[in-house]
Order: structure tokens, then sequence, then C-alpha cells
């Protein structure tokens, strides 16, 4: 391969990657979304009353340069408190002996390994 054929392969790539990474990224974001909302559907998570804890839970994915970057959590004010638990008196006086219902944590190492799956599979992609 010549310099010239392997600086056009490389800008080609560059122009890709991106778009690869974000794909990747949405995926892996939606995924965990339904594995936290699994795992927030019954014990040892929290049990499901009325499902607005569970549906609750979203995946924002934003664009970057050459990549992106996901956020997945809840607005839901009492999330911490069913992940984590907690003992005492909150900001409105009522009292709580909570203790933790963990659905974020358990569903770390599935997210980690798809992630990673996520990017490989981008990189091949580009690489074709």
């Amino acid at each position: 391969m010549t310099p010239d054929e392997l600086a056009d392969r490389l800008e080609h790539a560059a122009m890709k990657i991106g778009p690869a990474i974000e794909k990747g990224i949405k995926h892996t974001g939606e995924l965990g979304v339904a594995r936290v909302r699994g795992n927030a559907s019954g014990r040892p998570g929290p049990n499901v009353i009325t499902g607005a804890y569970r549906n609750s839970w979203r995946a924002e994915t934003r664009s970057l340069r050459y990549s992106a970057i996901c956020t997945l959590g809840t607005d839901l004010p009492y999330g911490r408190r069913l992940e984590f638990g907690f003992v005492g008196a909150d900001s409105l006086g009522r009292v709580y002996n909570q203790p933790p219902f963990p659905h974020v944590q358990p569903a770390l190492g599935f997210i980690g390994q798809t992630l990673l799956a996520q990017m490989r599979l981008a990189v091949s992609e580009v690489l074709l």
C-alpha cells in the first residue's frame, strides 16, 4: 500500500468513525435502559406498583465530533433512595427506613460488556 492509499483509507475511516461510534453508544444506552428497567421490576430490585418509576428511565445520546456520549437516568427524585436505601428524615420531614433495592449497579457489568462489543463492531465497520 502506498502512502497516498494509506492516507485515503485513514481519511475515509475518520469520516465514518463518529457515526459508527454514535450508533453503538446509542444501542448500548437503549439496552442499558432495558436492563435497568428489568432489574427494577421486582426483587431484589424495587417492586412495581404503578410502573411510573420503571418507565421513567431514559437514555439520552449526544453526538460529539468523532464520538458520542450517552447518559442513562431517571428524573424521579426517589431513584437514588431506591438504589442505595435511605434511613432518616428527608427535606420535607418524612421519615424513611428503606433498605437498598439495587437495580442500576447490577446492570453496569452488562452495559460495560455491551459497550465494549459495540465499539469493536464500530471499529471493524470503519476498517472494512
